[in-house]
């Protein structure tokens, strides 16, 4: 077979912006005791996977479209509906993404023909939920790579807990976000993160620019779902999870090239990882 030419990163934008090459299948985690929401490409063995955590007062189902299209590209996601509530616990939520990266990478998923390799488990989340994942990252030696959007400062504090995470990272501010400002929340996580980390702001989003649809909490919190931030959104964490889960290269340059819309705000190439503390 041919080998590809190198993309351009607006080419690998592009071509990541579109649905992937697999068949994508719907399920739910209750079925394994997690409430929850399951894709997964519609078949395959050795798959990379991911948890995904849903922002303060956000559903599940305001990443569809995120999730589909990560397993039309062959990731497994896992997204707990678990801890929706005003008073959510951060450190709790983070124990329920451990326990769904548990959960694909022990069991043979879509009646036993989709499998997961446990040694390509990825988290991320939006918010509140980006701030679980990286406390979540931080006590599990399993992770890879971890991506946030519009990630919270949380309790405990997912900026402390930065400083444990030894995995490659990429964060995603939103410019005009008015309930987590990128320079006391995203910024000062990816400062704090003990490996590889990329930070890029994009240009006109809003917090809930990542979320799709409608909701309620747009009444409580600033902004509406975009469908261009939820474009870049997808192509840059598309690329960043077939890079850190199944080494593939091809988009490499829409993961260190600048891209419109979604410059790269802070960048560094990691340091000597501090030593992991039990749970």
């Amino acid at each position: 077979m041919a080998r590809r030419k190198p993309l351009t990163a607006k080419q690998a934008l592009t071509e990541l912006s579109r649905p992937g090459p697999h068949g994508v299948r719907r399920g739910d985690l209750a079925l394994v005791g997690l409430p929850g929401t399951l894709f997964t490409p519609h078949a395959g063995h050795g798959l990379p996977a991911v948890a995904f955590g849903h922002g303060w007062l956000q559903p599940p189902r305001r990443y569809l479209g995120l999730f589909r299209h990560l397993a039309s590209w062959g990731v497994v996601v896992a997204a707990p509906a678990t801890h929706r509530g005003p008073l959510a616990s951060a450190r709790l939520f983070a124990a329920d993404l451990r326990t769904a990266l548990d959960v694909v990478a022990g069991v043979r998923l879509g009646d036993g023909v989709v499998g997961v390799d446990k040694g390509k488990l990825a988290v991320g989340g939006h918010g509140a939920g980006a701030g679980a994942a990286v406390l979540a990252a931080a006590e599990d030696e399993r992770v890879r790579g971890v991506f946030t959007v519009a990630a919270s400062e949380t309790r405990p504090s997912a900026v402390d807990a930065a400083r444990l995470c030894p995995m490659p990272a990429v964060h995603l501010a939103a410019e005009e976000d008015l309930v987590s400002p990128p320079v006391g929340h995203a910024e000062a996580i990816a400062q704090s993160w003990g490996g590889p980390v990329q930070m890029r702001t994009i240009a006109g989003a809003n917090h809930l620019g990542f979320a799709e649809g409608r909701h309620w909490s747009e009444l409580l919190l600033s902004g509406r779902g975009e469908a261009r931030t939820q474009t870049v959104a997808k192509a840059v964490i598309t690329a960043f999870l077939l890079r850190q889960l199944n080494g593939d290269h091809t988009y490499d340059s829409l993961l260190y090239g600048d891209v419109k819309r979604a410059p790269v705000t802070y960048q560094r190439a990691g340091r000597p990882a501090t030593a992991r503390t039990a749970g």
